[in-house]
């Protein structure tokens, strides 16, 4: 038997201390796509979506694709955004009503000016469109701060168990399988949350090491469950002041309600005896700098205040300035400023002139630079690769080389460091320098790891600084680690 199955979700990380919303000129200029659309641009691609689509094909199920909105993380969505983004999705999913199933693609963290659980929101909405009935699977996002609400408006949700994140595709590709076998009627998903008293440091969420790499491995044992089709750990988005701020592990058993409660306080347990762990040592802007003659070059330097992927602006110069100041490495460096881009349209090529570049701060820079190219900054990325996209957009871009020989990549719009095509597309090679640095904590790990032989996560200050004690919260669970210590009691 053929199921019509849609296909449907507003992806965003929202970063509730970054000022500057996301508003919905960010995702038309990300991704908002409508009907067959979403098939072009994802039938091949390391994403979620592409997985879906590979299992309804496979198993000759009616794929009806609705509607897929995404902008790189930033501030809260604009209520205005917000609304409009569900009108559209809503409105095209009635287009097309009835289906059999649904396939969501929420990220798990997006926060709007009107609802702290945007994603909780909409899929609750979504369930009471296509009724109690139809099932509803989808994929999260690891950074994703699960709530209650998401779990009650889904039959399954499943997590990447990669960070960086690439295994998109397989993910899509679980969640689909698990989808086929219930509209089979071969299994009837239990999902429970467990909610920990953890957030996860975000330099702690490389899931290759220590301590994710541990947490991860025991979590696997625990899949060799007869009861067991699936266990999602879901590492949290600290940069958010919503309840729902924190790891969270999604364990779903087929009808076995006992057998998850049995699992998540095994897990509970594993955390609270490992919790100091998650605790993590920084390392700081000077003592990087004063220590690159140590390493082998070139250094992918990681700055994590002005992490993009978690929602910074993608301007801080504290890093470039640090080794203008040092005055021996050469670095690459790429910064979010279309007033920027604009002053060297008044240059010529090889001509040195002042260029004014506004940090994170709002403060002005003034940097010596001579223009070595201008132009547009599209670039596709065929591999595999944190996000799982395929088409990228900088807008206009100009590349320019300071009096120390630091070159600065400005760009018009503003994306994550997830792709090593940001560089050599624009035929900057990467062997040519000391340190890379890149606006991120682990996500450009994947792009960056087979050229740079050495990486540093920086603790560099901004929205989204290492050490998440230091923000304001007014929303956030008690008692949680690294807060505050953490008993079975919590």
């Amino acid at each position: 038997m053929s199921y019509r199955v849609a296909i449907l979700g507003i992806y965003h990380e929202s970063n509730t201390f970054v000022n500057a919303p996301t508003t919905i000129d960010d995702f038309r200029n990300g991704h908002l796509i409508k009907g067959s659309s979403i098939c072009s641009e994802y039938a091949s691609a390391h994403h979620e979506i592409g997985g879906m689509l590979e299992v309804l094909n496979r198993e000759e199920m009616e794929i009806v694709p609705v509607f897929f909105a995404e902008a790189t993380p930033g501030g809260k969505i604009t209520a205005g955004a917000c609304a409009q983004l569900l009108d559209e999705m809503f409105q095209a999913l009635r287009e097309v009503l009835p289906v059999d199933a649904c396939l969501v693609v929420p990220h798990g963290a997006a926060v709007s000016e009107e609802h702290a659980d945007m994603d909780g929101y909409w899929l609750s909405a979504l369930r009471s469109l296509v009724g109690k009935k139809i099932p509803i699977v989808g994929t999260l996002d690891p950074h994703a701060n699960v709530s209650s609400t998401m779990i009650t408006a889904t039959d399954a949700l499943v997590a990447y168990r990669t960070n960086p994140h690439i295994d998109q595709r397989r993910t899509g590709i679980e969640a689909a399988e698990l989808l086929v076998r219930l509209l089979r009627k071969e299994v009837i998903p239990h999902q429970h949350l467990l909610e920990l008293p953890l957030s996860i440091s975000i330099e702690q969420q490389y899931t290759s090491k220590d301590p994710c790499k541990s947490l991860y491995a025991m979590v696997e044992e625990l899949r060799n469950n007869d009861t067991i089709l699936s266990i999602s750990i879901n590492l949290g988005f600290p940069y958010a002041d919503v309840r729902e701020m924190g790891s969270a592990v999604i364990i779903i058993t087929n009808d076995q309600p006992e057998s998850a409660q049995q699992t998540a306080r095994r897990i509970k347990k594993y955390i609270v005896d490992h919790q100091e762990d998650f605790r993590g040592i920084k390392k700081d802007t000077n003592s990087v700098i004063a220590s690159l003659g140590n390493y082998e070059k070139p250094v992918l330097m990681l700055d994590m205040g002005d992490n993009v992927g978690g929602g910074a602006p993608g301007n801080s110069t504290v890093l470039l300035d640090a080794i203008e100041k040092e005055g021996i490495h050469k670095a690459f460096i790429c910064l979010y400023d279309p007033n920027a881009v604009l002053q060297t349209s008044d240059y010529q090529t090889g001509k040195w002139f002042e260029l004014v570049v506004t940090d994170h701060l709002n403060v002005k820079k003034y940097y010596e630079v001579t223009l070595i190219s201008r132009g547009d900054g599209k670039f596709h990325e065929p591999d595999p690769r944190h996000g799982g996209q395929v088409h990228f957009d900088m807008g206009q871009i100009a590349i320019v080389r300071t009096a120390k020989g630091n070159v600065i990549m400005l760009t018009s719009l503003r994306i994550a460091p997830f792709s090593l095509k940001q560089l050599t597309h624009f035929c900057i090679n990467p062997n040519m320098f000391d340190v890379v640095v890149a606006k991120g904590v682990n996500a450009p790990i994947a792009a960056y790891a087979p050229v740079c032989p050495t990486i540093i996560q920086v603790n560099t200050p901004g929205f989204t600084q290492a050490d998440m004690t230091l923000f304001t919260y007014v929303n956030r669970k008690k008692n949680m680690f690294p807060f505050e210590k953490i008993t079975m009691d919590d």
